[in-house]
Protein backbone atom coordinates (compact mmCIF):
# COMPACT_ATOMS: atom_id res chain seq x y z
CA UNK A 1 0.00 0.00 0.00
CA UNK A 2 1.53 3.57 -1.01
CA UNK A 3 1.46 6.09 1.72
CA UNK A 4 -1.28 8.60 1.41
CA UNK A 5 1.47 11.22 0.95
CA UNK A 6 2.29 10.02 -2.34
CA UNK A 7 1.46 11.63 -5.44
CA UNK A 8 -2.02 9.83 -7.32
CA UNK A 9 -0.94 7.11 -9.35
CA UNK A 10 -2.75 8.98 -12.55
CA UNK A 11 -0.41 12.38 -11.43
CA UNK A 12 2.84 9.97 -11.49
CA UNK A 13 1.55 8.56 -15.45
CA UNK A 14 1.14 11.44 -16.73
CA UNK A 15 4.31 13.53 -15.63
CA UNK A 16 6.18 10.27 -16.40
CA UNK A 17 4.98 10.71 -20.30
CA UNK A 18 5.02 14.62 -19.99
CA UNK A 19 8.62 14.32 -19.00
CA UNK A 20 9.65 12.35 -22.10
CA UNK A 21 7.10 14.40 -24.45
CA UNK A 22 9.09 17.70 -23.09
CA UNK A 23 12.58 16.02 -23.45
CA UNK A 24 12.00 15.51 -27.06
CA UNK A 25 10.40 18.58 -27.68
CA UNK A 26 13.88 20.54 -26.01
CA UNK A 27 16.45 17.99 -27.88
CA UNK A 28 14.71 18.31 -31.55
CA UNK A 29 14.27 22.51 -30.68
CA UNK A 30 18.04 22.80 -29.78
CA UNK A 31 18.63 20.89 -32.60
CA UNK A 32 16.89 22.38 -35.40
CA UNK A 33 18.00 25.51 -33.98
CA UNK A 34 21.50 24.99 -35.01
CA UNK A 35 21.08 23.41 -38.06
CA UNK A 36 22.44 20.07 -37.18
CA UNK A 37 20.57 17.35 -39.08
CA UNK A 38 19.04 14.66 -37.08
CA UNK A 39 16.08 12.15 -37.12
CA UNK A 40 13.97 10.99 -34.59
CA UNK A 41 13.85 7.12 -34.13
CA UNK A 42 13.03 4.70 -31.88
CA UNK A 43 9.38 4.48 -29.82
CA UNK A 44 8.38 8.17 -30.88
CA UNK A 45 8.82 8.05 -34.63
CA UNK A 46 6.39 4.86 -34.13
CA UNK A 47 4.79 7.18 -31.63
CA UNK A 48 4.65 10.27 -34.51
CA UNK A 49 3.45 8.26 -37.77
CA UNK A 50 0.83 5.81 -35.33
CA UNK A 51 -0.63 8.89 -33.87
CA UNK A 52 -1.22 10.14 -37.78
CA UNK A 53 -3.55 7.33 -38.04
CA UNK A 54 -5.28 6.94 -34.74
CA UNK A 55 -4.41 8.76 -31.78
CA UNK A 56 -5.92 6.22 -29.57
CA UNK A 57 -3.57 3.45 -31.03
CA UNK A 58 -0.04 5.51 -29.47
CA UNK A 59 2.12 3.55 -27.19
CA UNK A 60 4.17 5.51 -24.33
CA UNK A 61 7.86 4.98 -24.84
CA UNK A 62 10.12 6.00 -22.24
CA UNK A 63 13.62 6.23 -24.61
CA UNK A 64 13.88 9.63 -26.10
CA UNK A 65 16.40 8.46 -29.55
CA UNK A 66 17.97 10.78 -32.14
CA UNK A 67 19.55 9.79 -35.17
CA UNK A 68 22.92 11.63 -35.77
CA UNK A 69 25.81 11.71 -37.81
CA UNK A 70 28.75 10.73 -36.49
CA UNK A 71 30.57 13.50 -37.41
CA UNK A 72 28.10 16.13 -36.22
CA UNK A 73 28.06 14.37 -32.59
CA UNK A 74 30.53 17.62 -31.38
CA UNK A 75 28.72 20.05 -33.38
CA UNK A 76 25.38 19.09 -31.68
CA UNK A 77 27.04 18.90 -28.35
CA UNK A 78 26.99 22.63 -28.23
CA UNK A 79 23.13 23.29 -28.23
CA UNK A 80 22.23 20.62 -26.74
CA UNK A 81 24.74 21.12 -23.51
CA UNK A 82 22.74 24.79 -23.82
CA UNK A 83 19.13 23.30 -23.90
CA UNK A 84 20.78 21.75 -20.28
CA UNK A 85 21.80 18.22 -21.08
CA UNK A 86 24.70 16.92 -20.44
CA UNK A 87 27.09 14.87 -22.85
CA UNK A 88 27.90 10.86 -21.66
CA UNK A 89 29.31 8.10 -22.79
CA UNK A 90 28.13 5.05 -20.55
CA UNK A 91 28.36 1.18 -21.62
CA UNK A 92 29.25 1.88 -25.29
CA UNK A 93 26.34 4.32 -25.84
CA UNK A 94 26.40 8.02 -26.62
CA UNK A 95 23.71 10.31 -24.41
CA UNK A 96 22.83 13.21 -23.35
CA UNK A 97 21.70 13.11 -20.08
CA UNK A 98 18.62 15.53 -19.19
CA UNK A 99 20.69 17.26 -16.77
CA UNK A 100 23.88 17.10 -14.48
CA UNK A 101 21.74 14.27 -11.66
CA UNK A 102 19.97 12.27 -14.69
CA UNK A 103 20.26 8.75 -14.54
CA UNK A 104 20.56 7.18 -18.31
CA UNK A 105 17.20 6.43 -18.31
CA UNK A 106 16.50 9.93 -18.51
CA UNK A 107 18.66 10.96 -21.32
CA UNK A 108 18.67 11.35 -25.44
CA UNK A 109 20.28 8.17 -26.60
CA UNK A 110 22.58 8.70 -29.97
CA UNK A 111 22.25 6.44 -33.13
CA UNK A 112 24.50 6.91 -35.46
CA UNK A 113 23.43 7.37 -39.68
CA UNK A 114 24.94 4.74 -41.22
CA UNK A 115 26.28 1.99 -38.67
CA UNK A 116 25.05 -0.70 -36.96
CA UNK A 117 23.38 -0.42 -33.40
CA UNK A 118 24.68 -3.62 -32.26
CA UNK A 119 27.55 -5.55 -34.35
CA UNK A 120 25.53 -8.29 -35.02
CA UNK A 121 22.66 -5.97 -36.62
CA UNK A 122 21.85 -7.44 -40.18
CA UNK A 123 21.90 -3.70 -41.06
CA UNK A 124 22.94 -0.26 -40.36
CA UNK A 125 20.78 2.59 -39.60
CA UNK A 126 19.84 4.99 -42.68
CA UNK A 127 21.09 8.46 -42.82
CA UNK A 128 19.38 10.97 -41.54
CA UNK A 129 18.26 12.57 -44.97
CA UNK A 130 15.46 9.82 -44.79
CA UNK A 131 13.28 11.84 -42.63
CA UNK A 132 11.07 14.14 -42.89
CA UNK A 133 8.86 17.28 -41.08
CA UNK A 134 6.32 16.08 -38.64
CA UNK A 135 5.07 18.67 -37.00
CA UNK A 136 7.82 20.62 -35.55
CA UNK A 137 10.67 17.62 -35.56
CA UNK A 138 12.09 15.87 -38.00
CA UNK A 139 11.04 12.14 -37.62
CA UNK A 140 12.93 9.73 -39.74
CA UNK A 141 10.37 8.51 -43.02
CA UNK A 142 8.42 5.13 -42.36
CA UNK A 143 10.21 2.45 -44.75
CA UNK A 144 13.93 3.29 -42.69
CA UNK A 145 11.75 3.59 -39.25
CA UNK A 146 10.25 -0.14 -40.78
CA UNK A 147 13.66 -1.52 -41.32
CA UNK A 148 15.60 -0.11 -37.89
CA UNK A 149 12.61 -2.14 -35.92
CA UNK A 150 13.06 -5.87 -38.14
CA UNK A 151 17.04 -5.14 -37.98
CA UNK A 152 16.95 -4.92 -34.02
CA UNK A 153 13.64 -7.11 -33.70
CA UNK A 154 13.56 -6.78 -30.07
CA UNK A 155 10.59 -7.24 -27.71
CA UNK A 156 9.51 -3.84 -28.31
CA UNK A 157 10.54 -3.53 -31.69
CA UNK A 158 7.52 -6.45 -32.48
CA UNK A 159 5.09 -5.27 -30.58
CA UNK A 160 5.57 -1.60 -32.47
CA UNK A 161 5.81 -3.20 -35.38
CA UNK A 162 2.25 -4.25 -34.76
CA UNK A 163 1.24 -1.20 -33.27
CA UNK A 164 2.51 -0.20 -37.45
CA UNK A 165 0.19 -3.21 -38.61
CA UNK A 166 -2.76 -2.68 -36.24
CA UNK A 167 -3.43 1.11 -37.44
CA UNK A 168 -2.73 -0.25 -41.52
CA UNK A 169 0.99 2.07 -42.03
CA UNK A 170 2.42 -1.59 -43.28
CA UNK A 171 0.85 -4.98 -44.39
CA UNK A 172 1.69 -7.67 -46.04
CA UNK A 173 2.67 -6.07 -48.77
CA UNK A 174 5.64 -4.33 -48.03
CA UNK A 175 7.31 -7.76 -47.19
CA UNK A 176 8.75 -8.26 -50.66
CA UNK A 177 9.62 -4.33 -50.87
CA UNK A 178 12.18 -5.32 -47.99
CA UNK A 179 15.44 -7.12 -47.65
CA UNK A 180 15.00 -10.77 -47.38
CA UNK A 181 15.56 -11.72 -43.95
CA UNK A 182 13.49 -8.19 -42.94
CA UNK A 183 10.93 -9.78 -45.14
CA UNK A 184 10.38 -12.82 -43.59
CA UNK A 185 10.61 -11.74 -40.15
CA UNK A 186 7.93 -9.07 -40.97
CA UNK A 187 5.67 -11.81 -42.85
CA UNK A 188 5.90 -13.73 -39.19
CA UNK A 189 4.45 -11.17 -37.68
CA UNK A 190 1.57 -11.01 -40.06
CA UNK A 191 1.24 -14.47 -39.66
CA UNK A 192 1.29 -14.52 -35.78
CA UNK A 193 -0.65 -11.53 -34.51
CA UNK A 194 -0.78 -12.22 -31.09
CA UNK A 195 2.81 -13.08 -30.63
Amino acid sequence: MLPTSSPDILDRIVNAVEAVRLRLRRATAALEAAGIPYAVVGGNAVAAWVALEDEAAVRFTQDVDILLRRADLDAATIPMEAAGFVRRHVKSIDMFLDGPGARARDAVHILFAGEKVKAEDLHPSPDVSEAEGLSSMRVISLMPLVRMKLTSYRDKDRTHLRDMLDVGLIDAGWVATLPPELGARLQHLIDTPGG
